[in-house]
C-alpha cells in the first residue's frame, strides 16, 4: 500500500506529492556488570518503561545511532555485540509507523538518566517493570529466549 500526501508549495503554489514512509529507529538492550539490563522511564508521552533507543538521524548508520542513543539516554558508552532482530509491525508505536533494529550491547559503569529518560533502572527477566512501552515486552521476551538458547 503506497501512501502519499499532497502539500502545496508555499513558494510556487504547485501541488507536491510526499511519500509517507516508515521511520527507522534503534533500540539497545544494554547488559551491565553483575547482570541485568537497563531500562528507562520515558520523560515524554507516551510515558512508561522502555528499552533505550530512538530515531536514526539522516546520514547516520544504525550502529552509530545505537551508540549515540545509548549514550544520550543512559550516559554510558556501549559496546555493540550484535543485532537481535528488526521489528516492523505498523502499530508497534502509536505515534507513527516505525521500524526498529534492536541491538544487544554491554556497558560498564553506573547508568544515569539523561535526555529523554526521566528515570533509569537495571532489571532482570523476573523484575521487569510496568508498564512496558510499545512492543518492548515482545522484544525482551525474544531477547531472554535467545540468550537462554546460547547458554
Amino acid at each position: 500500500m503506497e501512501r502519499k500526501t499532497r502539500k502545496i508549495c508555499p513558494n510556487c503554489g504547485s501541488t507536491l506529492e510526499i511519500y509517507c514512509n516508515p521511520t527507522p529507529t534503534v533500540d539497545i538492550i544494554i547488559t551491565v556488570e553483575g547482570g541485568g539490563i537497563i531500562l528507562i522511564m520515558r520523560k515524554y508521552d507516551p510515558v512508561g518503561w522502555a528499552i533505550p533507543g530512538g530515531f536514526v538521524d539522516y546520514g547516520e548508520s544504525l550502529e552509530d545511532a545505537a551508540v549515540r542513543e545509548a549514550r544520550e539516554e543512559t550516559s554510558l558508552d556501549v559496546i555493540l555485540e550484535g543485532q537481535l532482530r528488526t521489528y516492523s509491525r505498523p502499530d508497534r508505536d502509536s505515534r507513527q509507523h516505525t521500524i526498529s533494529t534492536v541491538f544487544m550491547a554491554r556497558a560498564e559503569g553506573t547508568p544515569t538518566a539523561a535526555d529523554d529518560a526521566a528515570q533509569i533502572g537495571v532489571f532482570t527477566e523476573d523484575t521487569l517493570p510496568e508498564p512496558l512501552m510499545f512492543d518492548h515486552r515482545e522484544i525482551l521476551s525474544d531477547y531472554f529466549r535467545v540468550t537462554k538458547e546460547k547458554t
